[in-house]
């Protein structure tokens, strides 16, 4: 090695994988077809990256759905609810759920806004390599020699895997189970020997958390097993995400592992650690100094900086990217409708694997660097506005409470959805053909105005209490709203993967950031009119703008944060104004971004919970706030979710099993919460009957009129038909629990 990436996207330049997928979920293709169209995406990857001169390509890097979940497959950590499918059956069962059996738990991957589907393991899981094509580290190795490309296997390391994995029974520790893992890791490397390849990646991210003693050493027992193994590839462990703890990279230094793996970009201080550790002289160090988070291109003489920084630590020094590259778009390429003093400033995955190839010629030839890129004008009216505010308080909470039940007059157990609803073809062609301009913007707000209506329409037949206007207009939760404010850049064909087959497209917060007029007042007040019951104004919050977005790099995030705060704050002031008497700010970004380190959160909860002040502190007391968040583990930031004081939050809770209920009994949560009562991630229909057991246990904790009732996230993603029948069930169940608590 002496340039290397640590992943690629594996969703294919026109979104090949998606396509396939859902058309096979749909039975319009069959298994065959779909490993087929894997197949071809590995190999142009491959391809692509040998080309372009990389010195290392990395494998096994692909998947159908998740990588955690492979991992999960290829160990057979299956549990056994299903195991009576097979293939890819029980694959994206695990992933999605049947009708049957619900789908295994899924939640962000770090602080990135991609998902991984949850290992759950118990006491009587038996790890074991599984056999053939499911062997996937060992199936792919062998298919990109067999196309004349040799590639370094990616596998999740096993103490990660194991720290990553829910217990199936209480009070198990995954941890205990390393041993058999360990036997499982052992032979797949001992295979991957015999089969050729010369090195293995094993990711072990979970180092730049705070780790325990336990968890220390069994880091160290794990690396010395598979240290030792007589044959076995040369192993590289990559840390991403952070800096790594001193703890683990000194077990690392003194391991039989023949190369570490840092990221230099997220976590700028393992120059520090590294040296502290007394560098390591005999092993091989990657230095990730290409950002593999974000698109903007790489400040070439810093990056040459660290690597020259780093020369005498190590025994030799490999450039590479700080994470893996699926967490940006594919092709810069592709973008033909970009301002050029945006794109000037950019780096896609494929630009980005140039720029690694590039700072490695360049450091072996001594070729001189590349000037920095330009940055922003700064817009100095926005910034003295921000300034000028404080921060955000609202007044007395009971006083809050009793005026809008009042105001509203809300049951108790009120019912929701969360914000959107299902995105029929029909109209994804309409803003097709509006962006187009194959239709008139007249024809265009026709259209939205038709689908408003029968959205209203639908929720007054199904009975819910407080109603949204289903969002057929937005594209993306974060996307819309960029695209109305200065300060952001959209991309045409800059998808990357959320989760499964949810791609999305960040845009790019490149300046400094205002409202130039209102962007959601028009819809919702359409939809007010529409319906004598409460209609939500819709908003997305100033944390899961930044969050979901690639944001500028020249600046604090806090500062960033209360730009768009300022906006949105404008934008809820002229709701009100307009008679939307609940408005909705989502935040379900805000634990994706909570600092893995324990010491760096208060900072980062501080200039969080201040910016979704900012923004909803204007309102009267009769103005309901809610807001969302959903697949993250909210325990760690259960107080926070308080601070918020918005009035109502609903969360993610059907796939845990409503565990969000006793961290909010201890918290001693006092407003209103609604835990969703099903999944709307998976295709299944829960009964009301499941739902009413949901909203039972939630009732443990909060008291019915601070309980409200709603689906986990928005519907944009189901269908009509499933979308319809689980709504009735919803309502179905909350007006059962209601009676039974009227007594």
């Amino acid at each position: 090695m002496n340039t290397t990436i640590l992943g690629y996207p594996r969703i294919g330049p026109n979104r090949e994988l998606k396509v396939a997928t859902e058309n096979h979920w749909a039975g319009r293709i069959d298994a065959g077809a779909l490993t087929e169209t894997g197949a071809r995406l590995r190999a142009d990857v491959w391809t692509r990256l040998r080309d372009a001169g990389l010195g290392s390509v990395p494998s096994n890097t692909f998947s159908f759905y998740d990588h955690v979940l492979d991992t999960s497959v290829w160990v057979d950590a299956i549990p056994d609810r299903y195991r009576h499918l097979t293939g890819f059956d029980r694959y994206f069962a695990m992933a999605r759920g049947v009708q049957d059996v619900p789908p295994l738990e899924m939640t962000k991957w770090y602080d990135t806004n991609y998902h991984y589907i949850v290992p759950e393991v118990g006491p009587g899981t038996r790890f074991r390599l599984a056999e053939g094509a499911a062997a996937k580290p060992l199936a792919e190795y062998r298919e990109a020699k067999a196309l004349g490309i040799e590639t370094r296997p990616v596998l999740v390391g096993p103490l990660t895997y194991l720290l990553l994995a829910k217990p199936a029974v209480d009070g198990f520790r995954p941890l205990s189970l390393l041993d058999g893992l360990l036997d499982v890791y052992a032979e797949v490397l001992e295979r991957l020997a015999g089969a050729g390849a010369e090195w293995v990646q094993l990711d072990e991210p979970a180092l730049v958390e705070d780790r325990t003693s336990e968890e220390i050493d069994a880091l160290a027992r794990a690396y010395a097993g598979l240290g030792r193994l007589t044959s076995r590839p040369r192993l590289m462990v990559a840390t991403y995400f952070g800096r790594v703890g001193v703890d683990a990279l000194r077990v690392l230094a003194k391991s039989r592992v023949e190369a570490v793996g840092l990221d230099f970009v997220a976590g700028p201080e393992n120059v520090d650690v590294l040296a502290s550790v007394g560098g390591l002289p005999r092993k091989t160090l990657v230095a990730g100094v290409v950002d593999g988070r974000n698109v903007w291109r790489t400040d070439q003489r810093r990056a040459r900086a660290t690597c020259a920084s780093l020369l005498g630590l190590v025994d030799r020094l490999v450039v590479s990217t700080s994470c893996s590259l699926m967490h940006v778009p594919i092709d810069l390429d592709a973008e033909t409708s970009l301002a050029e003093d945006v794109r000037s400033r950019l780096a896609f995955a494929r630009q980005k694997v140039g720029e690694v190839v590039g700072l490695g010629r360049a450091l072996r030839e001594d070729v001189p660097a590349e000037a920095t890129a330009t940055r922003p004008a700064v817009d100095r009216a926005v910034r003295e506005r921000v300034k000028a505010l404080g921060d955000g308080r609202r007044g007395d909470r009971a006083a809050r409470f009793a005026a809008q039940r009042k105001a509203l007059g809300l049951p108790a157990l009120a019912t929701t959805t969360i914000g959107s609803f299902p995105q029929t073809p029909e109209i994804r062609k309409i803003r097709a053909d509006r962006r187009a301009g194959r239709i008139s913007e007249e024809a265009y707000k026709k259209a939205m105005k038709d689908e408003i209506a029968r959205v209203i329409a639908l929720q007054e037949e199904l009975g819910l209490d407080v109603l949204v206007h289903g969002e057929p207009e937005r594209n993306d939760m974060v996307q819309y709203f960029a695209e109305q404010l200065d300060g952001y850049a959209a991309t045409e064909h800059g998808w990357v993967q959320s989760y499964g087959s949810r791609y999305v497209r960040p845009p790019i917060l490149h300046g400094d950031v205002a409202r130039p007029r209102p962007m959601t007042v028009e819809w919702a007040t359409y939809a007010q009119s529409l319906t004598g019951k409460p209609v939500k104004g819709m908003l997305t919050g100033p944390v899961t703008m930044l969050a979901w977005s690639f944001v500028r790099d020249d600046q604090p995030l806090a500062d960033t944060a209360r730009q768009v705060a300022l906006a949105l704050r404008d934008e809820i002031a002229d709701l009100e104004a307009a008679g939307i008497r609940v408005i909705q700010v989502d935040e379900p970004a805000l634990r994706e971004l909570l600092p893995l380190r324990a010491a760096d959160r208060p900072a980062y909860l501080d200039w969080a919970v201040g910016a979704f002040r900012l923004a909803t502190s204007g309102v009267a007391d009769t103005t309901q706030i809610h807001t969302h968040m959903c697949y993250s583990e909210f325990g760690e930031i259960i107080g926070t979710i308080g601070e918020l004081d918005a009035d109502v939050t609903s969360v993610e809770a059907a796939r845990s099993h409503m565990e969000l209920v006793g961290d909010l009994r201890a918290a001693g949560y006092e407003n209103g919460i609604g835990p969703g009562v099903y999944d709307i991630h998976s295709p299944r229909v829960p009964s009301a009957e499941e739902m009413e057991e949901n909203l039972r246990r939630a009732l443990r904790a909060v008291e019915p009129a601070r309980l409200w009732v709603n689906p986990d996230c928005g519907l944009k993603t189901r269908a009509y038909p499933e979308t319809e029948a689980s709504l009735r069930n919803l309502v179905t169940a909350a007006r059962r629990v209601r009676k039974e608590i009227a007594g």
